[in-house]
């Protein structure tokens, strides 16, 4: 995800948003102290899958980020080492070393694998990118390419995962198609191709749509399910919509989540938050980071609300290594986590909404 949030369509009223986060502030306990039931535990017992997205470098060089992923999720996915740019750096040439070595961490700590992303029009290899703006790559060869890029990625995990982000950020918000170079040589019919082609890589593993601003019934999430209806009739199978989560508190929180989760369930998919983080204007002070933490609860209610969806992803834990500050020009402290790995009222809040179970 490196997308440009905008702003939500409706704004809940200030006491609604109050879901128990108090007066919290930023001084709760350290992460060195006894920290409780893990946040992975009360998932377990809401029967939910919790996770997080995982840089595995800091994975590698740093032991309490470490620590922490593997204590407080049940499951992982990868940041970055999925993408295209990353697998197939040169055509036709894979590299499995930092995937693998995160599907490794899962195995060792009883951790499930999401799988992000098979197709999307960010973090291309340059190979692709040049030969398409060239003329060298032409339609039927770029459609070629996709195919057997998805056939070996997936045979490559196949078994290893749970679920996969098949298609990524293919709407506009307002409902149109994304212009990028895959609407443009391959037409629309690249989304289906997508999905058939990943399941016959790997009929076991669930196949998914994700994307921002898609969080409550708006233009885009509609445009989704109107896609999902349409592939279903067509005999494509489409298992669940990911919905990623990337909220702001200076807006307001989504309306019409559940909503939105419900009538996606009763198409017969699986729901999930992919990709959560809630930023707030800098610096931080209790009363915004409440805030924040009403906004977490707030997803994780929604969800837990339905039986549909099946895992609640976290975009990172740690502000240190949050995406935001480098998108977004005066926003950050996005995370569970503050830089000192100081947990949030936030991490406090999604933990006693887990113990309270499905609604």
């Amino acid at each position: 995800m490196r997308q440009v949030r905008t702003t939500s369509a409706a704004l809940l009223a200030a006491g609604a948003l109050l879901l128990g986060a108090g007066a919290q502030t930023a001084s709760a306990a350290s992460d060195t102290q006894a920290p409780g039931m893990p946040l992975r535990a009360a998932a377990e017992r809401a029967h939910l899958k919790f996770g997080t997205a995982v840089n595995t470098t800091a994975l590698a060089e740093d032991a309490d980020y470490r620590r922490i992923t593997g204590r407080e999720f049940s499951s992982v996915t990868a940041e970055n080492v999925m993408k295209w740019e990353v697998v197939e750096p040169q055509r036709g040439v894979y590299d499995w070393t930092a995937a693998d070595q995160l599907i490794d961490f899962a195995r060792a700590h009883g951790q499930s694998v999401r799988g992000h992303t098979l197709l999307w029009h960010n973090q291309l290899p340059a190979w692709l990118t040049q030969g398409v703006a060239d003329g060298t790559i032409d339609s039927a060869e770029l459609r070629e390419i996709l195919h057997d890029h998805i056939k070996t990625v997936v045979t490559h995990f196949k078994g290893k995962l749970y679920q996969w982000d098949v298609v990524n950020e293919v709407f506009n918000d307002d409902g149109t198609y994304r212009d990028s170079l895959w609407l443009q040589k391959l037409g629309p019919g690249y989304i289906a191709d997508a999905f058939r082609w990943a399941r016959e890589a790997d009929p076991k593993v669930k196949l998914f749509f994700n994307d921002y601003n898609v969080e409550g019934v708006n233009a885009k999430s509609t445009a989704y399910y109107e896609l999902a209806k349409q592939l279903k009739a067509q005999g494509v199978r489409v298992d669940g919509f990911g919905i990623q989560g990337h909220l702001s508190t200076q807006y307001g929180f989504p309306g019409d989540v559940g909503a939105n989760l419900k009538r996606f369930a009763d198409l017969g998919l699986q729901t999930a938050f992919t990709e959560v983080d809630v930023r707030i204007p800098l610096p931080a002070d209790a009363t915004k980071l409440a805030t924040q933490a009403d906004y977490y609860r707030g997803l994780l209610s929604a969800c837990l609300g339905s039986t549909s969806c099946t895992s609640f992803t976290v975009w990172g834990f740690a502000d240190q290594y949050s995406w935001v500050p480098d998108v977004f020009d005066g926003e950050g402290a996005a995370c569970l986590y503050d830089e000192s790995y100081r947990r949030k009222p936030a991490y406090e809040a999604l933990r006693q909404e887990l113990r309270q179970g499905r609604h």
